[in-house]
């Protein structure tokens, strides 16, 4: 269960990394993070106030402190990520930016998680896969500022996906709506000093709505995931999401992808068969 739901995970979010990224390139990426994240709100809002009504009033506990690091964290990671793939190659940048895997992976060690030696291979392949999906951004042959916002959104996501693990043991529900609370008054602040949205008007909220659920829908699968299971394990399986961008970069936007690139995708799906077997 723990594999599907991380795989289900990672499905999710490719695809809403990839109609974000495609935001992007009409929208600033702050725009993008900030409207996706105070829709994905509301509807936590929604569900937390019709919990309320039905006597189940919010705990306050560990998951604050866990829900406001996440928020923090899994904003400026997307920000920096959504203005990658403006930039770059969607199907090259989103395989560096899950290499925050390894953040999470080293975290989840050091908290007490031990994986089995086969999941050990199957995580050293599958890191192995990322890195060969990454092609020639990671040799140089492109602009390295891809590289570089990739890098900052790797790290964003590494520690936000931990976080969200410790604090979704307590509450998931509290988390997810703590941790999109968070990015909201960020972003609202921001918008109340630059006294501007980016740009966004009435016809760009429906992809932002389905990008924000889209997103908010993959946290959950994987808050649910790591909850019944080692956090090392499901992040890696959370991680595969870039195969689900660049297939869609390759349908939609016509992207070729190098032969080892290609190899990437294949060693990254064998880790994930690895770890779920």
């Amino acid at each position: 269960m723990l594999s599907l739901l991380a795989l289900a995970s990672s499905a999710v979010w490719g695809t809403s990394d990839f109609f974000g990224g495609l935001m992007a390139k009409r929208l600033p990426a702050v725009a993008v993070v900030g409207i996706t994240q105070s829709l994905a709100f509301v509807l936590l809002c929604v569900v937390v106030l019709v919990r309320l009504a039905l006597g189940h009033p919010p705990e306050w506990g560990s998951w604050v402190g866990w829900a406001m690091l996440a928020g923090l964290s899994g904003a400026t990671g997307l920000v920096a990520f959504y203005t990658a793939l403006a930039s770059g190659t969607m199907g090259v940048v989103a395989p560096i930016a899950s290499m925050g895997v390894l953040v999470t992976v080293g975290l989840g060690v050091a908290s007490g998680d031990t994986p089995s030696s086969w999941v050990w291979v199957g995580i050293a392949v599958a890191v192995i896969g990322i890195v060969l999906a990454s092609g020639p951004e990671v040799s140089g042959a492109v602009s390295p500022r891809p590289v570089l916002l990739a890098c900052v959104a790797a790290l964003g996501f590494g520690l936000a996906l931990f976080s969200l693990d410790r604090g979704s043991r307590d509450s998931m529900l509290m988390t997810l709506w703590g941790m999109r609370g968070t990015s909201v008054v960020i972003f609202a602040a921001a918008a109340v000093v630059l006294r501007s949205v980016g740009g966004a008007g009435r016809t760009h909220l429906v992809p932002l709505a389905f990008i924000g659920s889209a997103d908010l829908l993959a946290n959950v699968l994987f808050a649910t995931a790591s909850s019944r299971g080692q956090v090392s394990i499901a992040s890696v399986l959370g991680s595969l999401y870039p195969i689900a961008t660049i297939l869609l970069a390759r349908i939609v936007l016509k992207e070729r992808l190098q032969r080892i690139q290609q190899i990437g995708v294949v060693f990254a799906l064998a880790g994930a068969a690895i770890i779920s077997l």
